[in-house]
């Protein structure tokens, strides 16, 4: 079961986004700002991260950025209600976006976007969908899937 960290300042909006990701069997957490993400980062494992742009004193950048140190595998999806970031630029601030979508996505859209991005977020299940295993031949191929496995 992927675990997804929703950080929204505007609660009952998490929460309907909470709700929506439970639904799609999802294991979610939501908290409304930097200081908490950075304290479940710090506990647990997380798959994805769908973060509001609209954090206060540049939060969203430092959640993305702390992040990619506590939980480098875990993607963010980037939420905005502004037209801040429309360039695409994003992309280039936080290494692990992997979305941006507007405030007024719909649940259902945003759930298939967790969904895409969370499914096999373990390193091991992406390199067996891409035909890998341990041996000589799995590692090459693990390789070309663009993964690096601490295990091996």
């Amino acid at each position: 079961m992927a675990h997804i960290l929703i950080v929204e300042g505007q609660v009952p909006l998490g929460e309907l986004w909470k709700r929506h990701i439970e639904r799609s069997g999802a294991r979610a957490d939501l908290v409304s700002d930097a200081e908490g993400a950075m304290r479940v980062l710090n506990l647990e494992a997380v798959d994805l991260l769908v973060v509001d742009l609209s954090l206060p004193d540049g939060g969203a950048l430092t959640v993305a950025d702390y992040a990619g140190y506590r939980r480098p595998a875990a993607k963010v999806i980037f939420v905005t209600s502004t037209t801040f970031f429309s360039d695409g630029s994003i992309f280039q601030h936080a290494a692990n976006a992997c979305a941006m979508l507007p405030a007024d996505t719909s649940p259902d859209d945003l759930v298939a976007l967790v969904d895409h991005y969370a499914a096999g977020t373990s390193a091991l299940s992406r390199a067996r969908s891409c035909g890998a295993s341990k041996s000589r031949t799995g590692l090459i191929g693990m390789i070309r899937c663009g993964l690096m496995l601490s295990w091996l």
